[in-house]
């Protein structure tokens, strides 16, 4: 069965220090997605999504359009993040590691996102929706993230470490139904 990421119910955030004394954090705004879920076999389950690199918004416009920039993602060159699951692990009840390759410019790297499932219900229309929490933390400079300033004072203007959050709301895909036999 298919559950389809509800966009306007769904968040994509990160943070990284800034300045080393502060967090600077953001979302992605435009973004789709899919889980997969084999009922028969659990950890053949898939999970996979794709994120506008445009749609990036730390509240500060010249800020976000620098990380669109070939300084950061070069958005023009490499529109899209991608991440695809390679596998679901139950990591205790309610909770599971999510395997998969995270593609940010052209470098896919392996990361593991801590999974809780935050519960299903029926929304007043008859869809069926399904909540997750999602985190991991990676370093930026393995993704070709490399700009950087050093500080007068020591250190760097942006941190090495970010971390991604991700409150998702899932719509289960309506199955059409089998057409009758004339």
């Amino acid at each position: 069965m298919t559950w389809n990421i509800d966009p306007q119910h769904t968040q994509i955030e990160f943070s990284v220090r800034h300045m080393m004394i502060s967090k600077v954090r953001g979302q992605f705004k435009s973004f789709e997605g899919t889980l997969d879920i084999n009922t028969d076999n659990p950890a053949a389950s898939s999970v996979a999504g794709t994120i506008d690199v445009a749609s990036i918004d730390t509240r500060e416009p010249q800020r976000d359009a620098h990380l669109r920039s070939a300084d950061f993602f070069d958005a023009e060159k490499y529109p899209k993040l991608s991440f695809r699951s390679s596998r679901i692990e139950p990591a205790g009840k309610g909770h599971y590691k999510v395997v998969g390759d995270l593609t940010i410019k052209d470098v896919t790297r392996e990361v593991v996102f801590d999974v809780t499932d935050e519960g299903c219900a029926q929304d007043p229309w008859g869809n069926q929706r399904w909540g997750v929490s999602a985190s991991t933390r990676l370093n930026r400079k393995d993704f070709g993230l490399t700009w950087n300033v050093a500080l007068e004072t020591g250190g760097w203007l942006v941190g090495d470490d970010v971390t991604i959050t991700a409150e998702v709301e899932l719509v289960k895909q309506v199955q059409p139904e089998p057409a009758a036999n004339a």
